[in-house]
């Protein structure tokens, strides 16, 4: 039985689901996503959630207009946390469109930044741009996290080739592949306009791809978290979380929300 390190609480209750290891984490990662917090805000974010943050991305274009100052101490603050932090895809994009990818690998080495994002959601990469861009952030010692899926709304989600680039992808050496849903979580990938879950395909997802465990879900609505966690299970890892929101997950993540209550055991079923 698991339980938080000086809790006044008895252990069932501070994970009835029996799931929750401690960092670093293989799985039921969550990732939340940093659209421009002030230091008070993050540092808030960090009080309450260091514990049960993973990731720490620095959404779209957003690590460009920081001062250089405030950025790198977010970054140094989220790693003593032991908290990934990478910008996010867009901005490697832009630098792809604009031919100044070299510039961007060297100011996110001297940033601090873990890792990157590599996504296509904005413009076309052809399969060899993607193996190139993988391979060259690998060969300079970052984390890679790529990301499958179009920005546009109504953009639907191809199995199969969500299944081919998804192997491609780890087998250079890729951390997690990402299906965008973007920060509203509406009418893109598996969400339809109302921002529901297609229950069905991610079943059906489930089934095919080559390692369930290696993808992230970006999941910004509460529901959506909620019904990846009832189908996929507390491991499940879920991104562009709000920073608001990654307190709230971690309840549901343990059954300690009535929209997975059903992830309880009984009493019986743990040793104290």
């Amino acid at each position: 039985m698991k339980s938080i390190i000086g809790s006044p609480w008895h252990p069932i209750l501070t994970d009835p689901s029996d799931s929750r290891g401690a960092k670093p984490r293989v799985s039921g990662l969550t990732m939340v996503i940093d659209k421009g917090l002030g230091p008070n805000a993050f540092y808030d974010l960090l009080a309450t959630s260091a514990d049960y943050v993973d990731l720490i991305k620095f959404g779209f274009g957003t690590s460009s207009l920081y001062p250089a100052p405030l950025l790198r101490e977010k970054i140094a603050q989220a790693k003593k946390a032991g908290i990934a932090a990478f910008p996010g895809g867009t901005l490697l994009e832009a630098a792809f469109r604009h031919d100044v990818v070299s510039d961007f690998f060297g100011s996110v080495i001297g940033l601090g930044f873990d890792g990157v994002e590599l996504s296509d959601g904005t413009i076309p990469l052809t399969r060899a741009q993607r193996d190139e861009l993988i391979r060259e952030a690998r060969s300079l010692g970052l984390r890679v996290f790529t990301e499958y899926g179009k920005k546009t709304r109504g953009s639907r989600l191809d199995i199969d080739d969500l299944c081919r680039t998804a192997e491609r992808d780890l087998r250079l050496g890729a951390e997690l592949v990402t299906v965008e849903a973007r920060e509203s979580g509406n009418g893109v990938g598996l969400f339809d306009d109302r921002g529901e879950c297609r229950e069905e395909e991610l079943r059906l997802l489930l089934k095919r791809l080559p390692d369930p465990t290696k993808i992230l879900w970006e999941a910004p609505q509460k529901d959506q978290q909620a019904a990846l966690l009832r189908i996929v299970g507390p491991g499940a890892n879920l991104g562009n979380i709000h920073p608001q929101d990654a307190f709230a997950l971690e309840t549901m993540r343990r059954g300690l929300r009535s929209d997975t209550f059903c992830l309880h055991r009984t009493i019986a079923d743990y040793v104290i």
